[in-house]
Parts: C-alpha cells; structure tokens; sequence
C-alpha cells in the first residue's frame, strides 16, 4: 500500500473512533441522565402512592369511627329511656358502648376485616378487655394527653392500619354504675360480677375506642399503579432514547463525517484534478454545521487555488 494510501486509512481509522467515541459519550450521558430521572421519579411516585393509600384507608377507619359514635348518640338519645327495665333486671342494650359494638359486629359478618371495639383496662364486660397491642395504646394515652393515635399492624390477613381515640369518663353521672359494687344497680353486678368494672374515677382515662381496617387491597392498587406508572416512563425514556439517537445521527454525526472525510484528503494533499468530480459540502441551513461546510468549502477552494498557482510555477 502507497504511503498516502496509508495515511488516508490511517485518517479513516480514527475518524470512525472518534465518530464512535462521541455517540458514546453522547449516550452514557443521556443514559445517566435517564436513569437518574427514572430513579427520582420512581421514588416520588412510590411514596405518593403510599402515602394517597394510607391516607384512603385512615379516612375509611375515621368514617367508621364516626358511625360508631353516631350509634352510641342514638342509643342515648332515642333507645336507653324508651328500654323499660325491670327492678331485678340489666338489659346491656341501654349501654351505648354495648350498641356500638353489636352494630359493628354485625358489620363483620361481611367484612370480617375491618375491627371496633372499645377496650379498656378494667372494663365491665370481659369482651371489651384490652389484650396485646391494644393494652398498649390505652397506655399510651394515660401517659400522654392526645386526641387520636394511628399506626400499622400486622394480622393474620395482612396489614392493617388502626385508629384510636381515647375514652375518657366525663361525666360524673358515669361514676355511679363504675365507683364500687355497692353502688352499682345489683342487676348488673349479677350479670358481670364484682371484679369487673368498677374503681373508675373522673377525668381517668380508662380505654380506647379502636377501628382496625385491613390495608391489603389499597397497597395492592397503589402498587399496581406504581408499576403500570414505571413501566409507562420506561417506554417513554426508551422512545426518548432512540428519537435523540436518530437526531444525533442526522443532524451532527452525519454532516460531521462527511467534513472529516473531506478533511482527510486534504490533509493528504489529494486536491488533484481526480479529485474534482467530489462535490463540495452542502451549505444549507444557518446553523453551525452550515457555516462549518461554508468555511470548509472556502477553506478548500483557496487550497485549490494555492496548489494551482504553485504548478503553475
């Protein structure tokens, strides 16, 4: 091979590295960029959608503590004094707590799931004991003054979020079924026993009303929406991707290969009349790449015009 063979393949050789170089870095770039929108997005995006989940299910958990309020008003207000009870007798349907819990309860038979029961430490009826974590939250309130507590468990059908507020005795009147035996209606002592209920005093705070409601469903949904979101910006970022490559290509790698390429002879010196049928770089466009062809193809018809004059010599 002649040496200026040589040299142009030379030249070649190092204009496809350095062509490749640039879409190289060009694409780590863009893929570094991507990859850290991807991340930041997928972490927002993450957290929101447990966020929006556990704040769909504390609304759920507050309805329902509402309507077991409503049913403990109505029981005061509309079904206690119109329950006639005999001198020997306690019908626990006059206790709002007790109505409470049977609406509720019935509740459960269709959706097994979704809890209430106001525990206490020492309460009237055994059912309503506080047992485990629910002992503990009533603890927590008589050591610190606080509206509501919310938190996360774990039961045997999954995660659930519980909501509680505390039970707090107000009324004195309340003190005169929960003080001792002795003062409490002999129906009621019969019917729960002596150990159960009473030593209560006013402003103690001796329970907790809890709404435990399952979180299953709603982290399923928001983890599916998580997904479907994922997967949504990865075929975008992917479309991205092969769009600006095909533009990288077309309107910088290309006209830049044919510079070089051009650039290449000439640094050769072939500017002979074999040469002429190449046609010059095309100089359409104002942007840089076209004023790069302009100065190039003045560059070299000043070349040409040199080399002339010098044969002519």
């Amino acid at each position: 091979m002649a040496y200026p063979q040589k040299i142009a393949a030379l030249h070649g050789t190092n204009h496809r590295g350095k062509t490749m170089g640039l879409r190289l870095k060009f694409n780590l770039a863009l893929l570094f960029v991507f990859a850290l929108g991807f991340a930041g997005s997928g972490y927002l995006s993450y957290n929101l959608l447990h966020k929006n989940a556990r704040e769909e299910v504390l609304r759920n958990a507050g309805v329902m503590m509402e309507a077991a309020l409503s049913m403990r008003q109505y029981t005061v207000s509309q079904v206690r004094d119109k329950l006639v009870q005999k001198e020997d007798e306690f019908l626990p349907q006059t206790v709002p707590a007790f109505a409470a819990t049977e609406m509720m309860n019935q509740l459960r038979k269709k959706y097994p799931d979704y809890v209430y029961k106001e525990a206490a430490l020492n309460p009237t009826n055994p059912r309503d004991r506080a047992e485990g974590w629910e002992a503990d939250v009533v603890n927590q309130f008589r050591k610190e003054t606080r509206a509501e507590i919310s938190g996360t468990r774990v039961t045997d059908s999954g995660l659930s979020l519980y909501l509680a507020r505390p039970f707090q005795i107000k009324d004195q009147a309340c003190l005169s079924c929960h003080t001792t035996p002795e003062m409490a209606p002999a129906a009621m002592v019969t019917r729960y026993g002596r150990d159960n209920g009473f030593g209560w005093q006013l402003n103690e705070v001796i329970g907790a009303q809890l709404v435990s409601v399952p979180m299953s469903l709603p982290v399923k949904n928001a983890n599916r929406a998580f997904q479907t979101f994922m997967a949504s910006l990865g075929g975008v970022f992917l479309a991205l991707f092969i769009i600006l490559n095909l533009m990288l290509y077309v309107l910088i790698v290309r006209p830049v290969r044919r510079v070089s390429a051009a650039a290449d002879r000439l640094s050769i010196g072939r500017t002979s009349s074999a040469d002429k049928a190449v046609p010059e770089l095309p100089e359409s466009g104002k942007d840089e790449l076209g004023v790069l062809a302009r100065s190039f193809n003045r560059m070299r018809r000043n070349l040409e015009d040199t080399i002339r004059a010098m044969d002519k010599r």
